[in-house]
């Protein structure tokens, strides 16, 4: 079975994001890496060393967040609406903790309520400019 681990791109601030997104979920990174300690370390501006390479972050059994900083002269990043991480949890309470937590600085796009489909759902853009999509599924008996 395939997995989907979504991977995120920054302009800079990819530490205070995964940080963040640690205070959020807990855990500890399962890789940290500055492009200071790449290959390529020598060419690279002083201040760019201590940026992330790569960061990864396990969110639950199985499930990864994962994230760089995009240096010059790549191309600055462009946040838009062409991507949500959804977040499936284990109990309404845990869902309104993570949907609070992560809507801090951020925007509610749609609150935490129980949907058409059946599910207990809500929708926010973080501080950060990454949208999230946090559910909890009623069991069916």
């Amino acid at each position: 079975m395939a997995t989907i681990n979504p991977y995120l791109n920054f302009n800079g601030n990819t530490e205070e994001a995964f940080t963040f997104y640690k205070s959020v979920f807990g855990g500890e990174f399962a890789a940290l890496q500055r492009f200071g300690e790449t290959p390529h370390a020598g060419n690279l501006p002083p201040a760019d060393k201590e940026k992330i390479m790569h960061v990864a972050l396990p969110i639950g059994p199985g499930n990864l967040i994962m994230g760089t900083d995009v240096l010059e002269p790549m191309d600055k990043v462009t946040f838009g609406t062409n991507f949500s991480i959804a977040v499936g949890t284990e109990s309404e309470k845990e869902a309104n903790r993570i949907f609070e937590s992560l809507s801090q600085g951020g925007k509610v796009t749609m609150p935490m309520e129980k949907v058409f489909w059946g599910d207990y759902f809500g929708m926010l853009t973080d501080k950060f400019g990454i949208q999230w999509m946090i559910s909890y599924t009623y069991s069916q008996s």
